[in-house]
């Protein structure tokens, strides 16, 4: 107790536009490379399912860039690519890209395993009734196969979170530079770093709960709080449009 005494935990409530501040710019970052990850995820999965060398050339960069820390992807990134680009990328921009490289090779993944437990049966029948392969995939089998997808993705999305934490090198204002600015002038680094940690646990717990509820919303027939939520309103719009109906037909 008298350890704890010692701390200023104070510092946490007089702090926390900032801490919040630096967890939100840790989601912006992330949720702009995750939207980025999964079309490049994607597209990286279709060609790697597809016929050498094409396949060949996916899989050496899902291999290679599964490998790489997001430290060293981000350093390479603002440091590396500007001086042989010739660009100055903002730190922001930086991390998305860096995530993208990295988390574009993990989604691929998912999304290859996920293509792949769609039975051929579905694709063939799609023919049969004489559909467009392209109508057949983006009607039939990718949704499904998305429905898969989701409980990783949604693992992915925490992870790129986390990761965001390492962009404090190149100077990104996330929760853990905030957290390193703060203790660089109160020098209480176990109250503040232990803030930090509660937000990223708090933020997993969300965003978990969000996934989840949308992995629920795609099943057959939906359930969950957001499908209540998106029945509910549709069932609102049909009741104003009978009032409506009503309404005309009273009048004639």
């Amino acid at each position: 107790m008298r350890i704890l005494a010692a701390y200023d935990w104070g510092l946490i409530w007089e702090n926390k536009g900032d801490l919040f501040q630096g967890l939100v710019v840790a989601i912006q970052v992330a949720a702009v490379a995750l939207v980025l990850s999964v079309i490049i995820g994607l597209g990286i999965a279709l060609v790697r399912m597809s016929r050498p060398p094409f396949s060949w050339l996916a899989g050496i960069y899902v291999n290679v860039f599964r490998g790489i820390p997001a430290l060293v992807s981000v350093i390479w990134v603002y440091f590396g690519w500007s001086l042989v680009v010739g660009i100055s990328f903002t730190v922001f921009q930086a991390g998305v890209i860096a995530l993208v490289l990295l988390y574009s090779a993990f989604i691929s993944e998912i999304y290859r395993a996920a293509l792949e437990a769609i039975p051929k049966g579905q694709r063939e029948a799609g023919l049969a009734l004489g559909m467009h392969p392209i109508k057949i995939f983006v009607r039939v089998v990718l949704p499904q196969a998305t429905k898969i997808a989701i409980p990783n993705i949604g693992s992915m999305f925490i992870g790129m979170i986390k990761d965001t934490s390492t962009f404090t090198v190149i100077g990104l204002l996330e929760l853990v530079r905030v957290t390193q600015n703060l203790n660089s002038t109160t020098f209480q680094p176990f109250v503040l770093y232990t803030a930090a940690a509660a937000l990223y646990v708090a933020a997993a717990f969300v965003f978990d709960f969000l996934f989840r509820g949308i992995e629920k919303t795609l099943t057959t027939p939906p359930s969950g709080p957001i499908a209540k939520v998106a029945a509910g309103r549709r069932q609102r719009r049909i009741e104003l449009v009978m009032k409506d109906v009503e309404a005309l037909s009273g009048r004639t």
